[in-house]
């Protein structure tokens, strides 16, 4: 992410780096339980096999609103199971049993990345821009490590920062309304799972913006808008997008426009984090508290809300959200704008997989997919308490925490 004011622009921070392809995915009912030579390292040397039963017993289980007594979750082949017959016993100790997280806006690089997401309880990425094809290929569906969704090439105008950041594919750049056809024909076609648009101002036109819109939802793709300036935001809500990403430093929304948002169910992923971190540069008409004052705006219009931290390694971008232990900052973050702590959970975990039409995951439930988080202590009484990492599961395959 890059700040924009409302009148330059900045390029937004994509870094991809070439990777070995992983192996190919199968679900639980297909997979052959010989072909655990296909674990990462990490989730090797955490013991648990992929078809491994496990029985987790005495934790308690945040079911979206509130936490359990003591109960056991197993952990059946990937998935959440039913029984506990045959299954390796581990005790929670009294411990709190969260969903997997889930970070809804980060820029991959590597498969280092999605361990290090893994090794935080982010089990879920959402990548915002990531480039060749291949490379975003080969992140995907690596067992034991965090799944991943993304965006592919954003929309940007030529002429843009954007479109000068070293490989950006130049045939992906838009102009004119005409073109938005082809350009999310090509996203699609490469496997985009959602469609970004780069709201710069001066950038891609109101009409273009329109066009790229409609014709996303006609491919039945959701649209995600890159908007950290005022102006951005009210081009993003008439344009139609379904999630505004990061809130504006230059002014505060203000509570009709945080209304609209509620009217029009668009959804905000603030990235409190990343603009914490650039309101931090001394950057003239820049504010923090702009930022979280529109978050708390939102929040009492009574918009929908998700984490997202906008992690990178961009070289020559000023700031830097590590992955993984942000999106536990980013949950403060959201608490300190006025989120209760039960609020700033699910937007990490149910609100999010129901945002990106991901059903499998986001809640602790039968036939879901056994992405957990074992923590010491309550983060509904302390919000902090998701730092206190004791085992993660992704997919069912155990990952060794963070130290």
């Amino acid at each position: 992410m890059w700040f924009l004011d409302s009148s330059t622009s900045q390029p937004e921070a994509f870094t991809c780096q070439h990777d070995r392809p992983s192996p190919g995915h199968l679900n639980p009912a297909q997979r052959p339980w010989t072909s655990q030579l296909g674990l990462a390292g990490t989730a090797q040397a955490a013991g648990t096999a992929a078809s491994e039963k496990v029985a987790l017993t005495n934790v308690r289980v945040f079911d979206g609103r509130t936490l359990s007594a003591p109960r056991t979750v197993v952990i059946d082949h990937g998935l959440i199971g039913v029984s506990s017959i045959g299954a390796r016993v581990i005790d929670g100790k009294g411990a709190t049993l969260l969903p997997g997280l889930i970070d809804a806006h980060i820029h991959l690089e590597n498969v280092a990345t999605l361990e290090q997401l893994t090794s935080y309880g982010v089990t879920t990425g959402l990548d915002m821009a990531c480039w060749p094809r291949s490379l975003v290929d080969s992140l995907r569906h690596r067992t034991g490590l965090t799944d991943m969704r993304s965006a592919g090439v954003p929309a940007t105008a030529p002429g843009s920062l954007e479109s000068q950041i070293p490989g950006f594919p130049q045939s992906a750049l838009v102009s004119k309304p005409e073109q938005a056809e082809a350009f999310v024909a090509a996203r699609v076609a490469e496997g985009s799972d959602y469609i970004k648009l780069i709201i710069d101002i001066p950038g891609l036109s109101q009409a273009t913006l329109n066009a790229l819109t409609a014709v996303a939802h006609r491919y039945g793709k959701l649209v995600m808008a890159h908007a950290p300036a005022s102006a951005a935001v009210d081009e993003a809500l008439v344009a139609g997008v379904d999630m505004i990403h990061h809130v504006p430093l230059d002014a505060a929304l203000t509570p009709a426009v945080a209304a609209q948002y509620a009217s029009r169910r668009r959804v905000s992923v603030p990235t409190l984090t990343v603009m914490e971190g650039f309101a931090g540069l001394g950057i003239p008409g820049t504010s923090y508290a702009a930022a979280r004052d529109s978050v708390t705006a939102l929040h009492r219009a009574g918009a929908q809300i998700l984490a997202g931290t906008d992690s990178n390694h961009t070289p020559g971008i000023p700031v830097n959200p590590p992955f993984g232990s942000s999106l536990h900052h980013e949950l403060e973050l959201l608490v300190g704008a006025g989120l209760s702590t039960v609020e700033a959970l699910r937007s990490a975990t149910v609100l999010p997989a129901q945002a990106f039409r991901l059903p499998d995951r986001g809640v602790i439930a039968p036939g879901y997919r056994a992405d957990l988080v074992l923590i010491d202590g309550d983060p509904i009484a302390d919000i902090r308490a998701t730092r206190r990492i004791q085992r993660v599961w992704a997919g069912g395959v155990e990952h060794a925490p963070a130290a």
